[in-house]
């Protein structure tokens, strides 16, 4: 009987899903059935109700995930130790990001962590929020980049920084000459919108309501980058962080306006779970990340 085999098992039991123990590990499915087979052989007991739709533990399975958990993070603090000893970073840390942070802001944190740390493998994936969130408690990936991060009990957060928040227009727009805007001459405006469920959404909804502003949503788009094209062909105008449409302003496709009236800021963090053993490397790029650019 292996530490993998408990960590398998912990992240079957995490995550539901034998795809998604298997996609942790870099196994195939049957590998993961395979070392659970082995594991009910080995303790004599089953440990899956296999005859139910929604995954479930047998009482036998549940007593299991409790001590593999404290197995998996005594070894996996063992390891940790070893390293900070040694003074060595390396490994592979998995990220989860939003694509506005994946795509914007978090290149060049990257790009100075991998050249100071060369042997770690940073893994990263673009998702919704709610999927970032799913992820990190799923024990799929190690760290979620997100903008508004929600209080969980079953998380930690590491507040980041604030990005502020800007107009974009269409160069032709009638906003468009203007170096601020009030906000209230976004009344009536036709507006490209983030889906409902996206926090930024959520908050700028928000701003717009208390202010008694009322807009038009013409398009709703799940990412950033779908915004902004939206808006260069002149559908309607967006809020967005100023650091995502720096590469439009340049090449004047779009105009970035500042608000004169309010200061919209966008507070970004990190999210882990909670109790979560953190590598030198995870605890490095997190640091990194802390640091204004």
């Amino acid at each position: 009987m292996q530490i993998q085999s408990f960590k398998i098992f912990c992240d079957l039991v995490e995550t539901e899903s034998f795809t998604k123990a298997a996609q942790i590990s870099n196994i195939t499915q049957s590998a993961v059935s395979q070392q659970i087979s082995s594991l009910e052989r080995q303790l004599k007991s089953l440990l899956i109700e296999r005859s139910k739709k929604k995954f479930r533990l047998t009482r036998e399975g549940e007593l299991l995930y409790e001590y593999s958990k404290q197995i998996v993070s005594s070894y996996d603090t063992l390891l940790h130790r070893l390293q900070e000893v040694k003074d060595i970073v390396s490994g592979t840390i998995r990220v989860a990001t939003i694509y506005s942070i994946g795509l914007h802001d978090l290149p060049p944190y990257l790009k100075k962590f991998l050249k100071a740390y060369p042997t770690v493998n940073v893994h990263v994936e673009y998702q919704r929020a709610n999927q970032v969130y799913d992820d990190v408690l799923g024990n799929v990936v190690d760290l979620g980049l997100v903008a508004y991060p929600n209080k969980d009990s079953r998380l930690e957060v590491v507040p980041l920084r604030d990005e502020q928040m800007v107009v974009i227009c269409h160069p032709k727009h009638v906003l468009a000459k203007n170096k601020t805007v009030k906000l209230a001459q976004l009344d009536g405006q036709k507006f490209i919108a983030f889906e409902p469920d996206i926090p930024t959404r959520k908050a700028v909804d928000k701003v717009l309501r208390d202010a008694g502003i009322a807009i038009t949503v013409v398009m709703e788009f799940d990412n950033i980058e779908t915004v902004k094209r939206a808006v260069e062909i002149e559908a309607g105008i967006s809020i967005v962080p100023a650091g995502t449409v720096a590469g439009e302003v340049s090449k004047q496709t779009l105009m970035a306006i500042p608000f004169s009236d309010v200061s919209i800021g966008r507070p970004l963090g990190v999210i882990y779970k909670k109790n979560k053993v953190l590598s030198p490397a995870m605890k490095q790029f997190i640091t990194l990340l802390k640091q204004v650019a």
